[in-house]
């Protein structure tokens, strides 16, 4: 495995954890008792991670960010969690999300929220909110998350950061809280695609070699992805793909067919349905403490019959072959996010809420539906901050951490 030099003593871990206390109270819903750094020699030594509350930690609450759930503390650590700390990792809390995972902005009601280290007034993107201002701040060097349909690359692209979505096989989701069986994967976020890379190595037990990347194309729909966009994002965009371009590769814009298959792909389906299979066994989804607009997604899966949810479950089955079959070769390519970070009073009205959350996992939703590996990667032009999705199917994780640490250096 690569090793990477995270230069830190025991007095600075220390200090850290004094700044952490007098920061935003609304990153850390708990933090460990990490007085000294991990004596483990491994490629994470000295490495700083947080941890998403939905993972379990022997003897702290797994949360998920739910006044709910975490009431005992964990028996053991959460298989991810376990790789973390054997590769020399020093945890530091557990952080802050959306409550159940179930949103893409990272709002909570209950821990509140923590502010967007770009802008305050602006959200800092979700669900691993926490997870992202941690790194942004400098609390972390690298933030252990989920993504079911964007929330690990969301608060990235809103807070300048990289998020990679690994393929969901390709790393362990034992002790962890679930929003979607189909769809969930754990991954990191951290301030560069060398720290991601590594902490995947640690995370699935592969290593990335050196991939030819040369052949591969680079595909902008043009039928999907940019509705809505804002002036800033697309200039932003532009701006990548022309560096992109700079750096050897193809960029080609073209209608693609399969995206507006899975258009009619109910995608709600599975958070719903799987969600609510879980939860109702565990609290009661009428509870005054559950966040209204998480019971509200919830609740929309009893709507949906065994029936109906078997038919979505074969035809995102189809979609998941055709991509791999049709981007063998190739990367799609769509800002993260179509809009900047939002302010936290564009959000104040349910029906505000519930399109900005659509909008904000528009694009990234794409991947958790064909099964692929997915990275933001950040980039600024001027004051805009944003993100550059590239996506590739299933199993091509390492060519795409490969092409993705090429890129980063150009944009």
């Amino acid at each position: 495995m690569t090793q990477y030099s995270w230069q830190r003593r025991d007095t600075d871990l220390i200090s850290l954890f004094e700044k952490i206390s007098a920061d935003d109270p609304a990153i850390f819903t708990e933090l460990f008792d990490a007085t000294k750094l991990s004596r483990i020699e491994g490629p994470l030594s000295g490495a700083l991670v947080s941890i998403k509350a939905t993972f379990d930690v022997k003897g702290f609450h797994s949360s998920g960010g739910s006044k709910l759930l975490g009431i005992e503390s964990a028996d053991q650590d959460a298989k991810a969690v376990e790789r973390l700390t054997a590769a020399g990792a020093t945890l530091v809390g557990h952080t802050n999300m959306t409550e159940l995972a179930y949103s893409g902005l990272g709002l909570n009601p209950h821990f509140g929220t923590p502010a967007n280290p770009i802008d305050a007034l602006t959200i800092p993107g979700g669900s691993t909110s926490g997870g992202a201002v941690s790194v942004a701040k400098g609390f972390a060097d690298i933030a252990l998350g989920t993504d079911t349909g964007g929330s690990l690359r969301i608060p990235a692209a809103f807070c300048g950061l990289t998020g990679f979505k690994p393929s969901q096989q390709s790393v362990s989701r034992i002790g962890c809280l679930p929003l979607s069986d189909s769809l969930d994967s754990v991954g990191p976020i951290a301030s560069s695609v060398q720290e991601c890379r590594i902490a995947w190595e640690v995370l699935s037990g592969q290593t990335v070699k050196d991939i030819a990347t040369d052949n591969i194309k680079f595909i902008v729909p043009t039928n999907f992805g940019f509705d809505g966009i804002d002036d800033g994002i697309a200039a932003l965009f532009n701006d990548a793909v022309t560096k992109i371009k700079q750096a050897g590769f193809d960029v080609i814009y073209e209608h693609v067919d399969l995206l507006e298959t899975y258009k009619t792909l109910p995608v709600w389906h599975f958070s719903a349905v799987e969600s609510r299979r879980h939860y109702r066994t565990l609290f009661d989804l009428e509870s005054d403490e559950l966040d209204p607009r998480v019971r509200s997604r919830i609740k929309k899966g009893e709507s949906v019959t065994d029936d109906e949810f078997a038919v979505s479950v074969a035809f995102r089955n189809q979609l998941v072959s055709e991509f791999s079959q049709q981007f063998a070769n190739s990367v799609l390519l769509m800002p993260t996010v179509a809009i900047q970070a939002p302010r936290f009073a564009d959000l104040e009205s349910d029906a505000d809420y519930d399109r900005i959350n659509l909008l904000c996992l528009r694009n990234t939703s794409v991947a958790n539906v064909f099964d692929a590996c997915s990275i933001s990667l950040p980039h600024k032009v001027q004051s805009v901050v944003g993100g550059v999705l590239l996506t590739m199917p299933n199993g091509n994780d390492a060519a795409l951490l490969t092409l993705a640490e090429t890129l980063q250096s150009h944009l």
